[in-house]
């Protein structure tokens, strides 16, 4: 049996969120500025994290041990499983030219490679994220922007940034879900207030993202149909959690913005490119005119991804729901009884659901995907073993990633940087959302962040006179600019792209951005929190 204790040292809570911080900090600073390998610095952070939770946190080595094996076991369903799959889906199309087709089609939509970039990232990126979540979208998103002649650095980079406003309704808004129950507030409640605070970051984002994609020049030629995508996917996510559907929430967002895009596209033109400025077949050709392909190669091209939409929507009808938990198995993670520092019994428990895992609804896409494109089994199953080796270094950087993250959880370093920061008073409205932001770069969840710190956040509303469900929706809202810098999430996008072990570069690309969003969350959660911003809650 381990009791956590949140303030070890000296009853302080900021001595012990000096020690606390320790395994982030050397995570980042490895990452970002020592430039060492992603799955060294992971390992080494581990090592770190472990040793504090030993020495100062007083777990026992073999506890220690054990729940690092957790996490480690724990992002195998959650993690790997959904990046294996999503990228031998994508590899599969490249492998039958289908990806090719899909590029040029892209291109007849736009042939500018700024534009595509939106509609790539934050259109269809957030339509993966409202169904399928956990990494999805940044993978298939990433590859996308590869094939439509991205370089792979700049590829990751806005696959990462545009996956930030749909998060918090993410998997048909688990995460709101997961934050309705640890805090006791209703759902509806808690996804009005997320959807008055992530819409302000969605109509910033595509900006964002032709800002990444072509600097000043972007800007200037590009806004008004960044401003268009932004703004029609904030009044859509608005209008739909607030008078419609909070599951639904991303799904008519993204379809809403892609549409007036491509609606807008239609008495609109951006500046015209100077000639080379992207390596982009598609956009290239003569006279700048995509490949036109027939209507059933089309439709071929667009298919994996129709799948994959179709396969997440059915899993979501309680007859399919009940039949993939019949091989869903839980149970309490062996030799493990830890409790807080009042006594109560943390959670422990392991869910193995092998069917409705969103990696294994991935696989079922993959080989559906396989026969819809006459791919052989042989051909298949040689892209596979491939796409795990194209893996091969993600998967440590990811298991070190995660055990980390389960021994800070459960050490109770986590819990303490949480309280340090919760006991500001009313200026805990501006740091409300950094909790979230702490919390998902650490797990890379909204999900696991809103578990983790919302009945923290209702209990400092309850301490400092503030909204309950505002501080709770800033937990989600402040969670989603976090996901960016997670080490989960730079593994997922460096593989996607194919610079496995630059994961430091692209931390060093998007950490700003992170910050910057975060910023601008954290001073609208603040004046909500007063009488200048009142109005909007």
């Amino acid at each position: 049996m381990f009791q956590q204790i949140y303030d070890p040292v000296g009853g302080s809570f900021f001595i012990s969120s000096l020690f606390a911080m320790l395994p982030l900090l050397s995570m980042f600073l490895m990452l970002g500025w020592l430039r060492i390998a992603p799955h060294v610095a992971a390992l080494v952070s581990l090592v770190v994290c472990g040793l504090i939770a030993f020495f100062v946190y007083g777990m026992p080595l073999a506890t220690v041990f054990n729940v690092g094996v957790y996490g480690a076991v724990f992002s195998v369903l959650t993690v790997l499983w959904i990046i294996v799959n999503a990228l031998w889906l994508y590899n599969l199309t490249v492998r039958t030219g289908h990806f090719a087709i899909l590029r040029d089609s892209f291109a007849l939509i736009s042939d500018d490679p700024r534009i595509q970039a939106i509609i790539i990232a934050f259109n269809f990126g957030a339509l993966i994220e409202a169904l399928a979540g956990a990494g999805t979208p940044v993978a298939i998103a990433g590859a996308m922007l590869v094939a439509i002649g991205v370089k792979p650095l700049k590829a990751a980079t806005i696959a990462l940034v545009a996956d930030t406003a749909p998060v918090a309704f993410g998997a048909l808004s688990v995460p709101i879900s997961t934050l309705a129950q640890v805090t006791g507030i209703q759902i509806e409640i808690l996804g009005h207030h997320v959807g008055i605070q992530t819409p302000v970051v969605a109509a910033i984002v595509p900006l964002v993202l032709v800002c990444i994609m072509d600097g000043k020049r972007g800007l200037r030629q590009t806004w008004p149909a960044a401003v268009v995508a932004g703004l029609a996917f904030s009044a859509a996510q608005w209008f739909t959690v607030t008078y419609v559907s909070v599951p639904l929430t991303d799904v008519v967002a993204a379809l809403t913005s892609a549409g007036a895009v491509i609606l807008f596209l239609k008495v609109w033109t951006p500046g015209k490119l100077p000639e080379g400025a992207f390596e982009n077949e598609a956009t290239q050709a003569a006279g700048g005119v995509a490949k036109k392909h027939s209507g059933r190669d089309q439709i071929l091209a667009y298919m994996p991804y129709l799948v994959i939409i179709a396969i997440f929507a059915v899993a979501q009808f309680s007859a399919i729901q009940h039949l993939l938990n019949l091989a869903t198995f839980k149970f309490s993670w062996p030799g493990l009884a830890i409790t807080s520092p009042i006594g109560k019994t943390v959670g422990t428990g392991f869910t193995l659901n092998l069917l409705s895992a969103a990696g294994s609804l991935l696989l079922v896409s993959g080989i559906l995907t396989a026969l819809l494109l006459q791919v052989n089994a042989r051909a298949a199953l040689d892209t596979y073993v491939k796409t795990l080796t194209q893996l091969r270094w993600a998967f440590p950087t990811v298991l070190c990633v995660m055990a980390l993250a389960f021994v800070m959880n459960y050490s109770g370093q986590t819990a303490t940087l949480g309280r340090w920061l919760a006991g500001t008073g009313a200026a805990f409205a501006f740091l409300s959302p950094v909790i979230g932001w702490i919390g998902v770069a650490v797990t890379g969840s909204d999900n696991s962040a809103n578990a983790l710190f919302g009945a923290l956040q209702v209990a400092a509303a309850q301490e400092t006179g503030l909204s309950a469900a505002l501080l709770a929706a800033a937990n989600a809202s402040g969670g989603v600019l976090g996901k960016m810098i997670s080490p989960q999430s730079l593994a997922v996008g460096a593989a996607a792209v194919g610079i496995i072990g630059q994961e430091g570069v692209i931390f060093r690309q998007v950490i700003g951005w992170s910050l910057g969003l975060m910023f601008v969350m954290a001073a609208l959660v603040y004046l909500q929190s007063t009488h200048v911003l009142a109005w909007m809650v």
